[in-house]
């Protein structure tokens, strides 16, 4: 443990690290070797999935955000006014903006994310581009029952879920998700989440495999994390960037496959790598409209309404609280 780096690097505290470790030597000691997709987001995994969206391949953020743009007057509409916004796993709080315009009356604005540095930069960014909003930042891994601020105990909650992260769980983790937020906001609760739709392979798979390799340097930085944080051994170039599409559960997967016979070693333990052996990083979701809905009804939301763009690439749901 005394090889992590200190907090101001990391963004973690002293619980979220051995968290990491936890999970890092937990999920490298399993067959097939595993790690959870929530610590792809340090200060520089972030900045590299800021890059990402702005990348051509990647139809996700520009199909979300022009949607979002379409239906502004309608979110405005359907959601209440004096509400607060919890928005799980905020990032550069980017389409944060054409949300939080399209509502009435806003008492303010909770983002949430694992990684404090780049929070809070986001937070004050954001702050600075809507004065009148009182922004209150969590740091904290959304995907766990987090306390929010006690000035949102009596007001109406709207959480904010895009970008189809809701993509990254399992299917059963998703309702789990969905169930802990519905707890988390009360009843009083509305949400919108973005959900990827499911389409062509051919638009499909570069969105996670592109041209310029900034999706493989994104993968290939939880190496390097891995080596900073924990005293991890890894030589990343002895790693290479894979994506495949599980046709039966509907899901694309990102791998680092070791091009390798090799062992790494980290913090005393040993695991051992064969050429071709891979670690699966993060999967990627993607659902037809009513599948979303039988999700999301069994985690305690009823399904208010939806909209997709003209191609049927991404959909928004707006959710109630049953």
């Amino acid at each position: 443990m005394d090889a992590f780096a200190d907090v101001e690097d990391t963004g973690l505290d002293d619980d979220a690290r051995d968290a990491f470790h936890r999970d890092v030597v937990a999920g490298l000691s399993a067959a097939p070797k595993t790690l959870p997709c929530k610590w792809l987001y340090d200060v520089r995994g972030s900045a590299l999935f800021e890059e990402i969206t702005h990348l051509d391949e990647y139809y996700p953020t520009r199909t979300e955000l022009a949607l979002l743009a379409d239906i502004a007057g309608d979110l405005g509409a359907a959601l209440p006014a004096r509400a607060w916004v919890v928005e799980f796993g905020s990032g550069s709080s980017r389409k944060s903006d054409l949300f939080l315009n399209a509502l009435t009356d806003l008492r303010g604005y909770v983002p949430i994310d694992v990684a404090g540095d780049f929070l809070e930069a986001a937070a004050a960014a954001l702050a600075d581009r809507l004065p009148h909003l009182h922004v209150v930042p969590v740091v904290g891994d959304f995907t766990a029952e987090i306390p929010l601020p006690p000035m949102l105990d009596d007001a109406p909650t709207v959480g904010f879920f895009p970008g189809s992260t809701i993509g990254n769980f399992e299917p059963a983790q998703a309702a789990r998700f969905l169930a802990r937020a519905r707890r988390m906001l009360g009843d009083n609760a509305h949400m919108v989440v973005g959900v990827d739709l499911k389409k062509d392979l051919g638009v499909l798979l570069p969105a996670y495999d592109d041209a310029k390799g900034v999706t493989a340097d994104f993968n290939l930085n939880l190496l390097d994390r891995i080596n900073r944080e924990l005293g991890g051994g890894f030589d990343r170039d002895r790693f290479a960037h894979r994506v495949r599409y599980d046709d039966d559960e509907g899901r694309v997967e990102m791998h680092l496959e070791s091009t390798v016979d090799q062992t790494v070693r980290i913090d005393g333990h040993a695991f051992d790598f064969r050429a071709g052996e891979t670690i699966h990083t993060e999967n990627s979701y993607k659902y037809a409209v009513d599948d979303f809905h039988r999700v999301a009804g069994g985690a305690g939301w009823q399904a208010a309404r939806h909209w997709t763009d003209a191609d049927d690439l991404f959909s928004i749901h707006l959710l109630a609280a049953a």
